[in-house]
């Protein structure tokens, strides 16, 4: 694999999984819990479109075929995206996204600040950006998690529950490939198991605040470097992408 390739497929990585996490909290607009709360899912919806532009347009000027932001994020089949299968379940109740947002956006966290010292300007620029908006996700999810774990026995068991079921998924997000070996050797990408330890004193000290029991590493699903997904994320990008794929020439 060329090191144009493998960079153009590590910045889709980065840009896919901000994309479908984004899309995934938009759906949340005007359905929050209370009003405060669903302008708080309102801003992180747009924190993480945000961060996906800027990663899928420096894909297409790495590519050199003219596609824009706006041509891989709508014009794209399922197998042709490379974000993480955390970022794709869907949000279920509150509790469950909160759990989503908190195991994803701690990831998120300590990608970014390894990402700083890239050697690519554009991908570290980028992760220095994001950090400032990642930090408020990771505390905003943290701290709701806390909240309801140490909360009454009902919202408890429900948290409980989500983090036994988006478990599994966990997995995806350290997995590595050629692309990832190369580009570490450029210093452009980062080892994922040295993010892996900090991610799971991060998990373990939250968990431990919220009073609720770290799941077992048993079967973990993974997928997200072949661009295999659940089914959740053909519904997704449908709905996504209906409008370019209807009025493909349509002008804002």
């Amino acid at each position: 694999m060329e090191k144009k390739d493998a960079l153009i497929n590590y910045c889709l990585r980065l840009g896919d999984s901000s994309l479908i996490l984004g899309q995934r909290m938009a759906e949340w607009c005007s359905n929050g819990p209370i009003l405060e709360e669903d302008i708080a899912m309102t801003n992180l919806a747009l924190d993480l479109i945000g961060q996906a532009r800027t990663m899928l347009t420096y894909a297409g000027e790495i590519e050199g075929k003219g596609r824009t932001e706006d041509d891989l994020a709508y014009k794209r089949e399922e197998r042709e995206y490379y974000n993480t299968l955390l970022s794709e379940r869907p949000n279920g109740h509150f509790g469950d996204t909160v759990v989503r947002n908190f195991l994803h956006s701690a990831f998120f966290y300590h990608l970014y600040q390894a990402l700083k010292n890239s050697s690519d300007e554009m991908i570290a620029a980028h992760a220095a950006k994001s950090i400032k908006e990642v930090t408020y996700h990771l505390r905003h999810s943290a701290e709701w998690l806390v909240r309801l774990g140490d909360g009454t026995s009902e919202s408890h068991n429900k948290v409980q529950e989500s983090l036994n079921n988006l478990w599994e998924f966990t997995g995806d997000l350290f997995e590595m490939n050629e692309v990832d070996e190369l580009l570490i050797k450029e210093g452009i990408a980062v080892d994922l198991n040295s993010i892996k330890k900090d991610w799971d004193k991060t998990v373990n000290d939250v968990l431990e605040r919220a009073t609720l029991s770290r799941p077992e590493d048993e079967y973990m699903q993974t997928g997200r470097l072949d661009a295999m997904h659940s089914e959740y994320l053909g519904h997704l990008i449908a709905e996504m992408q209906f409008l370019q794929r209807a009025y493909p020439t349509a002008k804002w």
